[in-house]
């Protein structure tokens, strides 16, 4: 599902204009991302949780050269699903088998 797709549902499902839904996610989307960016754990409920964890400096390898090499310390964006969002996927998945 694209940003694009999001702004059409809102503009069918709630009758926002199409201008009013785009600035309704962009919105959105900008407040998750300045959360996120400031360290924040953005929470859905029913949905899940997005966090940004600190990655260690640690040693890798150049998987074409296999040479050595220093991968630094880094932030990354985790997703963890919420219990009903994991149920949801799973009883979609029995019921299509």
């Amino acid at each position: 599902m694209t940003k694009a797709e999001i702004v059409e549902l809102i503009y069918e499902r709630v009758g926002f204009s199409k201008k009013e839904s785009s600035e309704l996610v962009e919105t959105v989307f900008d407040s998750i991302k300045e959360a996120l960016v400031s360290g924040e754990q953005v929470k859905f409920s029913g949905f899940g949780n997005f966090l940004v964890r600190e990655k260690n400096a640690r040693k890798g390898r150049n998987p074409q050269t296999g040479e050595e090499i220093q991968l630094e310390a880094r932030r990354v964006l985790t997703f963890k699903p919420s219990l009903v969002l994991k149920n949801e996927l799973n009883e979609k998945d029995v019921s299509a088998s």
